[in-house]
């Protein structure tokens, strides 16, 4: 049985799939029925407590089934769920640890821990997805703190009434078809979703993006791991085919040793030059494609010089960060991208505020875009001063002023805590609904002036921020390694963006090493008001 880790997949040889899962806490099992993007076409393709079964996914007790030529022919994937009623969850308020198992055929085939750690009560385990004609699993480790109903409205399912703590079941009565928001997958250190695709472009649908830009970054990482293998091998057998020409004393001095240590030079490099130019054509592909995507994408994931910051805005599942390179691989730049709401913060780590200026006013720009159809606010901690310049073309945004003093970052932090708490009574009581505002906070010069208490509020929003639309920014030195245990925990559940050149990511599909080139929001007061959208 293979033990899988996040990202990784591989390909399903039979015919039917049973899945099944084990944790602290009860759980219920249930799987989705998406389209390529990763939505529901209606309310059968849930497949629930209260509707068992749709066209070749069925639910049994605590096992789903996927007869796979049966899923109809539409349907990219089926997304294999668990969740727990938030009343008898595990003492950490979560799932706690989380067993997925996968058999196929009746033959035990895959299993994947997960160990949701912000409070998660729903969570994506597992994908059977198709590619071509074969059936993959990729296994996916997506948790939702804000249960099932989140989960469910991310993937094209609206919820009127969320699972009451009696029950933690819905009817079918209870659910219809959602207006389209994006999500994705799967996150890591270069995080998201893992998919293999035959190279080619493909039209992006405009909200969802994000999955698409990462499908590329993957044929992206599995070329470069292809060259990087090649020039590794290739060098171990000159290594061995020298020494071996130069082995024996009485020959390594004639002309057939001179002969035999040309033919392993000239093996070795037309193995580097057919990997390298391998890898220039996979390449020359993905730029090709990357140029047609730009000219589609919504704004929130497109390059500063796209023609979707002149168009009326669009909604996006992400953000787009930057740009991933490696100066000895070749020209390819990929976009670093991530979903939104940032449910999980973005931490830059910068000895100076002010000089991460231009990195957090391209996110803010980012942020607003990524969500037009909603009204954003930003509530803005700068003790510095250092993003003066960025109020002024924020001022129709900013949820107050800026705080400048230390003294006022426990009570704004707190009525962001407490809005999550009444939207988390709202949703045990069955009263909840979604977010008609987008939220960001912005926690500049971290932790230099924030409290302990005020560690322990930003990380209550971790959990239940994505409750309220929060998507939080934290900027200032990395502290994973805080004596502070709580400001240690919470630099540890962020995502970092290392703003000093040669820190090296790594993607999660190969292991291969990347630069991050991040988007600086442009000075230029015209160019900033074309991109900060306000109105």
């Amino acid at each position: 049985m293979i033990q899988l880790k996040a990202g990784q997949n591989l390909v399903l040889t039979g015919d039917i799939v049973q899945f099944s899962a084990k944790a602290g806490a009860a759980l219920d099992v249930s799987a989705l029925v998406v389209a390529e993007n990763l939505r529901v076409s209606d309310t059968g393709d849930f497949v629930f407590y209260n509707q068992t079964e749709t066209a070749g996914v069925m639910l049994s007790g605590d096992s789903v089934t996927i007869r796979l030529a049966e899923v109809r022919a539409d349907a990219k994937a089926v997304l294999l769920v668990v969740s727990a009623d938030p009343a008898a969850a595990a003492p950490s308020g979560g799932l706690g640890a989380v067993t997925a198992a996968l058999a196929v055929d009746d033959v035990a085939t895959a299993e994947f821990a997960i160990n949701p750690s912000a409070g998660e009560t729903a969570l994506i385990c597992l994908e059977v997805y198709r590619r071509g004609t074969d059936w993959k699993l990729r296994a996916v480790g997506q948790g939702y703190a804000g249960g099932l109903a989140v989960l469910l409205t991310a993937h094209g399912v609206e919820v009127d009434e969320p699972a009451t703590p009696q029950s933690g079941h819905r009817s079918v009565a209870d659910l219809r078809e959602a207006d389209p928001v994006g999500t994705a997958g799967g996150q890591g250190t270069i995080s998201g979703p893992d998919d293999s695709r035959a190279a080619g472009p493909a039209p992006l649908e405009v909200a969802h993006g994000l999955e698409r830009l990462w499908m590329i970054f993957e044929d992206a990482a599995r070329s470069a791991a292809a060259l990087i293998s090649a020039r590794d091998y290739a060098m171990q057998r000159l290594d061995q085919e020298l020494s071996v020409a130069v082995s024996d004393p009485a020959t390594r001095n004639t002309p057939a040793a001179e002969a035999a240590r040309q033919t392993a030079q000239r093996r070795c490099d037309d193995l580097i030059a057919a990997a390298e130019g391998n890898h220039l054509r996979d390449s020359e592909a993905l730029m090709r494609e990357l140029a047609d995507a730009d000219r589609q994408l919504p704004p929130s994931l497109a390059s500063w010089d796209s023609p979707a910051w002149d168009r009326k805005p669009a909604p996006s599942d992400g953000i787009r960060l930057g740009e991933l390179y490696a100066n000895e691989r070749g020209p390819l730049r990929i976009p670093y991208c991530v979903p939104v709401p940032l449910t999980r913060p973005l931490w830059i780590d910068t000895e100076s505020s002010a000089a991460a200026t231009p990195v957090v006013g391209a996110v803010l720009a980012r942020l607003l875009a990524a969500d037009p159809g909603r009204r954003t606010l930003v509530d803005m901690i700068d003790l510095t001063g250092a993003f003066s310049q960025l109020v002024g073309p924020l001022t129709p945004v900013l949820n107050g002023p800026p705080i400048t003093d230390f003294g006022d970052i426990s009570p704004r932090l707190q009525t962001l805590v407490e809005a999550a708490d009444l939207a988390e009574l709202a949703y045990s009581s069955g009263n909840f609904t979604p977010p008609t505002e987008h939220r960001v906070l912005l926690a500049a010069d971290f932790p230099h002036g924030y409290q302990t208490a005020d560690a322990q509020r930003i990380a209550t929003l971790l959990v239940r921020g994505d409750l309220i639309g929060l998507s939080t920014v934290i900027v200032g030195t990395d502290e994973s390694e805080s004596s502070d245990p709580a400001v240690a925990m919470l630099a540890q559940s962020c995502r970092h963006l290392p703003t000093v050149d040669g820190t090296p990511l790594f993607d999660p599909w190969t292991g291969s090493a990347w630069q991050l080139d991040l988007d600086l929001l442009p000075r230029e007061p015209a160019r900033q008001a074309r991109y900060l959208r306000t109105s």
